[in-house]
């Protein structure tokens, strides 16, 4: 496993990535129509031109798994997206251990959907605690879930 930067190809396997349905349904921030291009385009330029957004590319054997990124504002957020044929295998965990290596600013939070079992886990065991619940709008189980806060102190 690798962290680079991003590479303008690399746009399009995340995009391929957020057209897994059992990947839409962990996510709670998706798009209302994850398969509609031009709003994904417009959501990664913003991302990329962000001088607030710490972002990688989570690279496995040449192929594109996924991306980890970091919004700083007053409270530093982390986020990653993994391809579902990359789950299972310790390469999320590998690439959230080689972020927080690289971005050391605490306290560092995460908001995960209480079901997304992969990503608390991957989190918990890295030194995130819960700190607070919060009820959000899922797009892609057109539902409130409850998300789960949790933050990282050292």
């Amino acid at each position: 496993m690798e962290l680079r930067e991003v590479r303008p190809s690399d746009l399009d396997e995340f995009f391929a990535h957020q057209q897994e349905p059992e990947a839409n349904l962990m996510a709670a921030y998706q798009a209302r129509n994850p398969s509609d291009r031009a709003v994904f385009d417009h959501h990664w330029n913003s991302i990329l031109n962000d001088p607030s957004v710490i972002v990688r590319t989570i690279e496995h054997e040449g192929q594109v798994a996924g991306s980890i990124l970091v919004f700083e504002g007053e409270t530093p957020e982390i986020n990653f997206w993994t391809s579902t044929k990359f789950w299972g295998k310790g390469i999320t965990t590998s690439a959230v251990d080689a972020f927080l290596a690289e971005y050391t600013k605490r306290p560092l939070v995460a908001h995960v959907v209480q079901d997304n079992l992969g990503s608390l886990k991957v989190l918990e065991r890295r030194g995130f605690r819960q700190v607070g619940t919060e009820q959000i709008f899922s797009n892609a189980r057109a539902e409130v879930v409850t998300e789960i806060i949790l933050q990282l102190d050292n």
